[in-house]
């Protein structure tokens, strides 16, 4: 049984907000207050600290610990790819897959360095979504069945979750989302992907400016049926099952990011628990993360997906804690605090 169990429609997700967890307050506080005892001077961790209130407040302890860490890759085929908008044939999400399924792809070893238990979710890769420049990318039930696989794969019993994507074109998916929800133009959000030359940035901007165009009455939850794809929603699906459980979640790069831009337009609120693992080189990110309110943890020039950025910064989120909770107090190490 997952939240999304009873649900029949995106306004019935949309309504949750008001029910979910809220953040703890008072665990916060005490994890504030313990920050400011630790040996050092108050603040001079930094971001650090910061990650360790976070934590504290959605797991509810002035303690928060990551006992199991759980990594999520979503992967999905997208109907807009037949407006020749990447340069690789979308068997390549497929192969992808096993890719990983074998251990062979980055995110194996990143996940395997930093400490996190790694999944992927092919959702119906042998039927694409529709083409956006053509019509909507899902039916509300297509949508809301995404969602639920999302929803099911989250391990209740984790202490924290990353998420990433993999599917052929959904760089272009990406920036339909992002213009959908917060404007601009579309040359403001499309970038190389995977390696698009110039003329293949120029049939990515003119897709996503026909997308836009052709599904302009999309709004909240509705831009992911009419633009995103079943990662996306997974994605999504996965944000909100995560927060009924209080589990602190770390998005990964622009593609990750922009499947949250509908939660977000529905309600700030529903991204509450959530961090953002690391800035993309894609031109687009910076931006989204400007409008979403979001500081990304790392800078590193990347561009992967896969989840990579957030399983990186997996590891610094361990460092937190391990500051957080082994530091001594300045009464505890007889240490002289002014």
């Amino acid at each position: 049984m997952t939240i999304f169990s009873d649900l029949r429609t995106l306004n019935d997700v949309a309504a949750l907000v008001d029910s979910l967890p809220a953040h703890d307050s008072d665990a916060a506080r005490a994890a504030t207050d313990r920050q400011n005892k630790l040996t050092k001077p108050p603040g001079a961790l930094g971001r650090l600290e910061a990650l360790a209130i976070f934590m504290a407040g959605w797991q509810g302890t002035d303690r928060p610990t990551v006992e199991r860490a759980q990594a999520l890759i979503f992967a999905g085929n997208h109907g807009v790819c037949a407006q020749g908008v990447n340069p690789f044939p979308q068997e390549v999400t497929a192969q992808m897959v096993v890719n990983f399924e074998q251990g062979g792809a980055a995110i194996n070893q990143l996940c395997r360095a930093n400490g996190a238990a790694l999944s992927v979710i092919a959702l119906d890769l042998d039927r694409p979504t529709g083409d956006i420049t053509q019509g909507v990318a899902m039916s509300q039930d297509e949508t809301l069945a995404a969602m639920r696989r999302g929803a099911e794969a989250v391990d209740p019993g984790a202490s924290v979750l990353i998420l990433g994507e993999m599917g052929i074109g959904n760089s272009t998916i990406a920036a339909a989302m992002a213009q959908a929800g917060f404007g601009g133009e579309p040359a403001d959000w499309v970038g190389r992907g995977t390696g698009s030359d110039d003329a293949g940035l120029t049939r990515k901007v003119d897709a996503v400016s026909r997308a836009c165009a052709r599904n302009g009455d999309a709004v909240g939850l509705g831009i992911l049926a009419a633009l995103g794809g079943r990662e996306q929603a997974a994605i999504c699906g996965a944000v909100v099952q995560a927060r009924a459980l209080r589990i602190p979640v770390i998005l990964d790069g622009f593609i990750c990011t922009a499947a949250t831009v509908p939660l977000y337009v529905a309600d700030p609120r529903f991204l509450g628990h959530c961090v953002v693992g690391h800035a993309s080189r894609e031109p687009g990110h910076r931006k989204l993360l400007e409008a979403m309110n979001q500081e990304p943890i790392l800078s590193l020039d990347m561009a992967l997906g896969e989840g990579s950025g957030a399983a990186l910064a997996l590891g610094l989120l361990r460092a937190a804690l391990e500051c957080h909770n082994g530091m001594a107090t300045f009464d505890e190490a007889g240490v002289s605090d002014g």
